[in-house]
């Protein structure tokens, strides 16, 4: 399906245009474009200048505004890609806007980066001005989701046809909507996104805002790190922080760096460990209730130790097999994503092979056919002419050589995915017990013996308060 996003840019205008033209990206610049069409950034670059210079207040702190127009993996020909591309650039800054336009083929999926002036031809007023006042529906990013979504089906690609479109969401945000996630759990996903890109502890820190998640960090606290969803606290003002040893073992702090270092990419939601914090005064004033919380401590913590003597692991042994369990639910995760992908594409070109077969007589007799029979016979089988037209002209997108599989080994292609799939499905499934029992027994020895040094400190605390009384 055809995603897009629009942002700003204030600063290196020409690294930009030089980024998104990078030859290694766009086959040698062969798949770039512009509203002069020069392919070279640097002369664009200077061509936007000038317009700034000429028409421009000097107020705006915006130069540029960059688009991006993402499509699903073989749904598109790079060609295509650059015809939609500046069709959707044309009708969005209908010749108002200088752009510059470089469709990217070095990822798994085609998609288009377009960069325009923020300054108009025309009149010198900024795109701000012009595209982002008023209601909702008249901003940028809904006149640019509507543009790309019409322009889309024009030329029989897919769209996102239940977007939330009243709120402006990014693709990511309805994502996780499709996904009915609780709170916890989207903020779960959340932070599995940030952590994906981010460099190390401090660059996840910065990054967590760009994915609406508000975080809390004081090392020198206890609990030293906080999280909430920054649409959490739109709706409810007064909603508190949640822990990140609430949201699991792979949430703290540590395990946070160390995914970021070893690039886990992943999520393995561990349950919350059930050890209860004695430090309370409630415990400090109550010894029978201390020695309930610690016998219910005690208990936490044996089945933890058992889980770990199953395994004849060390603790410092069971924490590298969490990691490395963890690291096989990655890759097993990124496998089933990609033979879900692989399934999907097979089975669309599965019908438009169903269809071509189906409907090829139609169009072979009919090239056969001259004159009024000829013309009868297409009123009367316009729909399965069209039927087959259709289903060739998407089958040469996916196979521009013309040499198209049968339907038989299309067939068995995705029978054997799918037995792979399964097989793997089963496989993930046992990996996340696994990850999910070794973090969560080891959370829990974490917390029971942070919470005994606790104590002890509080212990201490307090018998040099009563030695100091009685001084």
């Amino acid at each position: 399906m055809a995603t897009t996003k629009i942002f700003p840019i204030t600063v290196t205008e020409s690294k930009a245009l030089a980024y998104i033209g990078s030859p290694a990206k766009t086959e040698n610049r062969r798949l770039v474009t512009s509203f002069y069409g020069d392919n070279d950034p640097y002369v664009c670059a200077e061509k936007f200048q000038d317009v700034r210079v000429i028409k421009g207040t000097g107020r705006n702190k915006v130069l540029c505004q960059h688009l991006i127009q993402s499509f699903a993996p073989g749904e598109i020909t790079p060609e295509k890609a650059l015809e939609v591309g500046k069709e959707l650039a044309d009708r969005l800054l209908q010749g108002n806007f200088q752009y510059y336009l470089a469709v990217h083929t070095d990822t798994n999926h085609i998609h288009v980066h377009c960069i325009f002036n923020n300054v108009s031809l025309n009149d010198g007023r900024t795109f701000e001005t012009l595209h982002n006042q008023g209601k909702v529906k008249e901003r940028s990013w809904k006149n640019l989701l509507d543009l790309s979504d019409e322009i889309c089906r024009e030329h029989g690609l897919s769209v996102i046809e239940d977007y939330e479109s009243s709120k402006g969401k990014s693709y990511y945000e309805w994502t996780v909507d499709q996904l009915h996630l609780s709170w916890k759990s989207k903020l779960k996903y959340a932070i599995d996104q940030v952590i994906k890109v981010s460099d190390d502890f401090e660059n996840f820190l910065k990054k967590c805002a760009d994915f609406g998640v508000l975080v809390d960090y004081n090392p020198s606290h206890k609990i030293d790190l906080k999280f909430m969803l920054a649409e959490q606290r739109e709706n409810n003002p007064r909603a508190k922080m949640t822990r990140a040893r609430t949201l699991g073992w792979f949430y703290e702090t540590p395990r946070i760096k160390s995914r970021i270092e070893n690039n886990k990419q992943f999520m393995a939601y561990a349950p919350r460990a059930k050890i209860i914090r004695t430090t309370a005064d409630k415990f400090l004033q109550a010894p029978a209730l201390t020695r309930w919380a610690d016998r219910a401590n005690m208990k936490e913590v044996s089945k933890a130790m058992n889980e770990i003597a199953k395994r004849e692991l060390t603790y410092e042994e069971t924490m590298s097999a969490a990691q490395e369990s963890f690291g096989r639910q990655m890759k097993l995760q990124d496998e089933l994503d990609r033979i879900r992908m692989q399934i999907g594409d097979l089975s669309k070109q599965l019908k438009l092979v169903e269809l071509y077969v189906k409907y090829r007589p139609y169009n072979e007799h009919f090239k056969m056919l001259t004159g009024r029979e000829k013309k009868k016979f297409h009123s009367e089988y316009c729909y399965e002419l069209d039927e087959y037209k259709n289903a060739v002209k998407k089958l040469k997108d996916w196979y521009p050589s013309g040499s198209v599989p049968s339907l038989e080994l299309l067939r068995k292609t995705i029978g054997d995915l799918e037995a792979e799939q399964k097989q793997k499905k089963q496989l993930y499934t046992q990996t996340v017990d696994e990850t999910e029992t070794l973090s969560k027994s080891l959370q829990k020895i974490e917390q029971y013996l942070g919470n005994e040094q606790e104590r002890a400190e509080e212990e201490q605390r307090r018998k040099r308060k009563k030695s100091g009384d009685l001084e």
